[in-house]
């Protein structure tokens, strides 16, 4: 697929802000620092538009720091807990608010992002229990569960199923939802997408895909059921939108999470896009085929916590 000069040039600054992180993680480029990547990282996220109208605060979630987003327009207690992606080693609710003021409008929800540590410095597991907790302090506040949905791209996408597991766990009330963006769903990287699709994933590698992987593990297995969802025990969960772009190299384990959900009897529905890189979504603003992702996410979302609220 052919894109117009603005997301080629948005992309290539997305690849660009990355460029250095390979050489910094090896220890081979002792000249530029992790947190310099990790700021031109979320600058670059950040040019995404985000409209006037949306209230930006920020919030402390039980001791993680967050980002609430309220649109102008709120449909009652609705709220959307968006995990951010950036491999579990970069990004931040900084790099999100374009997007989860997409979002907010779609739901008319307000949008809770948290700031959940990153590796190498607080590797695996403690971005997703950071996560964890950010959720169980919303819910401890008095939220109803009905009125709350998931989503969440790449690292986020796979926390959308991750955190739900540890909710489920833990006695914790589910949300009526989630949407999985793009998920980095399986660690191993045993797809074939992974091998068919290298050199045609516009923001991927399979080298670099293993090797942020490794950082986060920390050497832990690649398949840990909370580090890669397609192995966890996922019965119970409630209904989840699993969407994947045909460009990515996550492409199969995308749809073996979506596969692994409706075997285990959770009500899934999968889209692939044909043509659509790594979290298209991110470019609602030049892009029809990312407003329509966000448009349909939105209505999934909406139709999950009708359902709960029935219930």
């Amino acid at each position: 697929m052919t894109f117009n000069d603005t997301v080629r040039h948005r992309l290539d600054q997305w690849a660009e802000s990355l460029r250095d992180l390979a050489p910094v993680i090896l220890g081979q480029n002792t000249a530029v620092r992790l947190d310099d990547i990790r700021r031109s990282y979320i600058r670059t996220m950040a040019e995404h538009p985000t409209p006037a109208d949306m209230r930006i605060e920020t919030v402390d979630m039980g001791g993680v720091p967050a980002t609430l987003i309220t649109p102008a327009q709120v449909e009652g207690d609705r709220v959307l807990f968006y995990i951010h992606g950036g491999a579990y080693i970069v990004g931040g609710p900084g790099g999100y608010h374009g997007l989860a003021a997409a979002f907010a409008t779609a739901l008319k929800a307000r949008v809770y992002l948290p700031d959940y540590r990153l590796a190498p410095e607080h590797p695996f597991p403690v971005p997703i229990a950071d996560t964890f907790a950010a959720y169980r302090w919303l819910i401890a506040q008095g939220q109803d569960p009905a009125s709350v949905t998931f989503a969440g791209d790449s690292a986020g996408g796979a926390m959308v199923v991750s955190v739900m597991v540890m909710a489920r766990n833990a006695g914790v009330k589910l949300p009526a939802g989630g949407a999985a963006l793009s998920p980095w769903a399986n660690l191993e990287h045993t797809g074939a997408s992974m091998v068919n699709r290298e050199g045609l994933d516009l923001l991927n590698t399979r080298a670099g895909l293993d090797l942020m992987a490794r950082t986060f593990l920390g050497g832990a297995l690649p398949n840990s059921p909370e580090a890669s969802p397609v192995f966890a025990d996922v019965r119970g969960l409630p209904p989840i939108l699993v969407q994947i772009g045909e460009g990515e190299l996550m492409l199969s384990d995308a749809i073996r999470l979506a596969t692994h959900l409706g075997e285990n009897r959770v009500r899934v529905s999968l889209e692939v896009w044909p043509g659509m890189f790594h979290v298209w979504h991110m470019f609602h603003a030049e892009l029809a085929e990312g407003r329509e992702a966000i448009a349909n996410a939105a209505a999934f979302l909406e139709r999950a916590m009708t359902t709960a609220s029935a219930a």
